[in-house]
């Protein structure tokens, strides 16, 4: 980090004020001198070097562009994995990071800084522990945990450390859902009474591109290669003696060696819950957001597999609907098999704010349509003759402009935008709360597994906030 410019004062005179203006927030001074960096630069380890590790390394270069950072170390016990990491970071930063098979030789690095986790979903929290532990801040993908014991434990952890946990839950440092944010706060469109989210894809998600080569499957179709050839009979690059698989399980139930489950591992129940990890924990990340909740009331979800019958066991299609305390109905739908115009949508009594896209868009309308002088359509409400719609003049839709953001648009920001990054670098300098706490990582794991475990045993759930325990009564 950067030392401020300050006329008469020295380097030494300023380190030790510094010093003690950090002893009077809860530092030591050997935490103190840890976050300072070599150079006077936050040094990060990256732990997981796979796809999502490549963007977390662009991410933090971009971030240097306008923060002092840089990434020194990588870790993943693939070896090919933490090679390409380690390529990537020597183009990108210019210098040889150094390489780790295990996360605790990293983790024992006393100038490390900062690591930015990037590994299995089941694999997270777990993994968090370790880093807080070992007294460095941290940058968590989403999900927080899809284990209820494991998210307790480690939210528990951070809350009684002093390192600043950011969740990668990103939208949360990105201006159109704040603005959104705003209006619902406002009471422009009156009492929420139901949130509406609907992202589709139309592919075989999580196996449309072979991790090891980057071919997509549309390619290998267009080269006439039959599917389920390549799929069950291609050689992988991932052998089972240039890992450990064991360590890789992480305390899961034994089972062979499969390169799979390993690179695939978003579709196999045992270790993610899919469609409900992924983007359902952005999704209810943005409606606790919107809302200032913080916990269910009841969840319900159903789905199944429907198109892409190749092994999977997660669905390809499923839908869940959220009850909360504060008394709206949240609901979220995903289907692999049609891509029709993904949307989100919020509905109150006096207006409703639509999104025009996935996870992420940032184009958002606000219309007093479907507020209550309309209490019927083709009534009291508008009649649509043609398309794409619009609300009439006299519902004044408008469309949420942000000063000093880009322009919106229905794709939005993509996952390696650095607004959210730069917010954990500040976070780190200044020892503040980042956008992405803890608490609201606890708070969509908790979302993400009462989905999952609503799926697979068919029953409704109810959340028990005193005990915090997922129980199958109402509370």
């Amino acid at each position: 980090m950067a030392e401020p410019e300050q006329e008469g004062i020295d380097r030494r005179t300023f380190v030790k004020q510094a010093g003690a203006a950090a002893m009077t927030v809860g530092l030591d001074a050997r935490s103190y001198a840890r976050i300072l960096g070599a150079n006077d630069r936050i040094r990060l380890g990256q732990l997981g070097c796979g796809a999502r590790s490549h963007g977390h390394v662009h991410m933090a270069q971009l971030a240097s562009k306008q923060f002092p950072v840089e990434t020194v170390a990588v870790c993943d016990i693939w070896s090919l994995a933490r090679a390409r990491r380690a390529a990537q970071v020597k183009q990108v930063f210019n210098l040889n990071p150094q390489s780790y098979k295990y996360s605790e030789d990293m983790l024992a690095r006393k100038d490390i800084d900062g690591v930015m986790i990037a590994t299995g979903d089941f694999q997270h929290a777990k993994l968090c522990i370790d880093v807080v532990q070992a007294g460095k801040d941290c940058y968590v993908e989403k999900p927080f945990a899809n284990v209820l014991a494991e998210a307790k434990e480690a939210r528990n952890v951070v809350r009684a450390s002093r390192q600043i946990v950011q969740m990668g839950t990103q939208h949360r440092s990105q201006p159109y859902p704040l603005a959104v944010r705003d209006i619902v706060r406002s009471g422009r469109i009156g009492h929420v009474v139901h949130i509406e989210q609907e992202w589709n894809v139309n592919e075989e998600r999580w196996r449309f591109v072979d991790v090891d080569t980057g071919i997509s499957t549309k390619m290998l179709m267009d080269e006439k290669m039959e599917w389920k050839q390549w799929l069950y009979g291609r050689k992988s690059e991932l052998r089972e003696e240039d890992t450990d698989w064991k360590r890789w399980l992480l305390g899961k139930p034994d089972r062979p060696f499969d390169p799979h489950v390993y690179l695939e591992f978003r579709l196999y129940k045992d270790y993610s819950s899919g469609i409900f990890d992924q983007w359902l924990s952005h999704g209810s990340d943005m409606v606790h957001l919107w809302m200032d909740e913080t916990y269910p009331e009841s969840v319900v979800a159903n789905g199944g597999i429907f198109i892409w019958k190749d092994g999977r066991e997660n669905p390809d299609t499923c839908v869940t609907a959220i009850t909360y305390p504060k008394g709206f109905l949240y609901t979220y739908k995903t289907t692999f098999g049609n891509s029709y115009r993904s949307f989100s949508r919020i509905q109150g009594r006096d207006g409703t704010i639509v999104n025009y896209g996935g996870e992420g868009a940032s184009l958002f309308t606000v219309t007093d349509e479907g507020g209550r002088k309309e209490y019927e359509p083709g009534d009291t409400g508008p009649v649509y003759t043609r398309a794409p719609l619009t609300s009439p003049p006299g519902n004044r839709e408008e469309m949420v402009h942000v000063p000093g953001a880009p322009p919106p648009n229905s794709l939005g920001p993509g996952d390696d935008d650095t607004g959210h990054m730069l917010n954990w670098l500040e976070a780190m300098r200044d020892r503040k709360e980042p956008n992405a706490t803890v608490n609201h990582g606890f708070s969509h794991a908790i979302v993400c597994i009462m989905a999952a475990q609503s799926y697979w045993s068919g029953k409704k759930l109810y959340w028990d906030p005193e005990n915090e325990e997922i129980v199958d009564h109402a509370v």
